[in-house]
């Protein structure tokens, strides 16, 4: 299976190259899934509706959350009818939304998204660990589904790496999310997941994590409360990374690194690059 997971989508400016970009990629790559970050989509803050259809359009086949999950309140109401969102599964007990979806792909193998928080300097959610234990016993790899892609939103690369080690042999991708700088760590693991500390964002570089630059330094410089933050709106990076998995177990064969557009370094996985067909801008 081929597999694309693409990071923080950062407002105007993410979104308009997950347009730009993802139908083409998907195309060119013959991509099996996509699994792309919303949280950060609709001004920097959560996500609509409205813009969780338009990245689903674009070729994502799930959208997973985060921290700003519910920041638009509507997401407290349409989530519950749109089967693709996917938010932290340790929210606590009652919270709008599921935090696994057993998405159907195009030629009937199915795939296992979860999506989980970190509670290392986050919020004070539920045991992640404990969470995805019972998630991938209800849905093993390999028995009841062709692929598991776990995004973990954490501020902590330790705690982001612990469960790349527990899940090991268990999912086909382990990605982390939230900090909005890619890493460098990408690798299979010993035994046979993919893993990534942080994928990036999908947001314009030429800023602090995405948001316009001069509000935030002058917060650091001068230590006072100003205007609000804005998301950059410069060209975007789109920033993900590509895993191709063993078909008869669903464990991870290759892992590459995607950055397409904006300011940083272009990265695309060579083992698709080479292929009959493929055209890289």
């Amino acid at each position: 299976m081929r597999i694309l997971f693409v990071g923080d989508v950062m407002g105007r400016s993410g979104r308009a190259a997950i347009a730009a970009e993802l139908p083409n990629l998907r195309a060119r790559w013959r991509l099996d899934l996509v699994v792309v970050n919303g949280e950060n989509a609709a001004g920097g803050k959560g996500i609509t509706e409205k813009i969780c259809d338009e990245i689903l359009d674009a070729g994502a086949d799930a959208v997973t959350l985060g921290n700003h999950a519910f920041d638009q309140r509507e997401a407290l109401v349409f989530i519950d009818r749109q089967p693709r969102l996917v938010r932290p599964l340790n929210f606590p007990p009652g919270t709008p939304g599921r935090g696994a979806a057993l998405v159907d792909l195009h030629d009937g193998r199915r795939a296992l998204v979860l999506n989980v928080m970190g509670r290392v300097f986050m919020d004070p959610l539920d045991d992640p660990f404990a969470g995805l234990e019972r998630e991938i016993e209800a849905c093993p790899l390999g028995v009841a589904c062709d692929a598991v892609v776990v995004d973990v939103h954490a501020e902590a690369t330790s705690e982001k790496v612990a469960i790349g080690h527990v899940l090991d042999g268990r999912a086909s991708l382990v990605v982390g999310t939230h900090t909005h700088i890619p890493t460098a760590d990408h690798r299979v693991l010993p035994n046979g997941t993919a893993y990534l500390t942080d994928a990036g964002m999908t947001g314009d570089y030429d800023s602090v994590i995405g948001v316009a630059k001069e509000e935030p330094i002058r917060r650091f410089i001068q230590r006072t409360p100003g205007s609000r933050y804005e998301p950059a709106d410069g060209p975007a990076t789109l920033c993900g990374v590509a895993v191709e998995t063993d078909d008869r177990t669903g464990l991870a064969v290759r892992i590459a690194p995607v950055r397409v557009g904006g300011l940083l370094s272009r990265a695309v996985p060579d083992f698709w690059e080479g292929e009959e067909g493929a055209i890289w801008r």
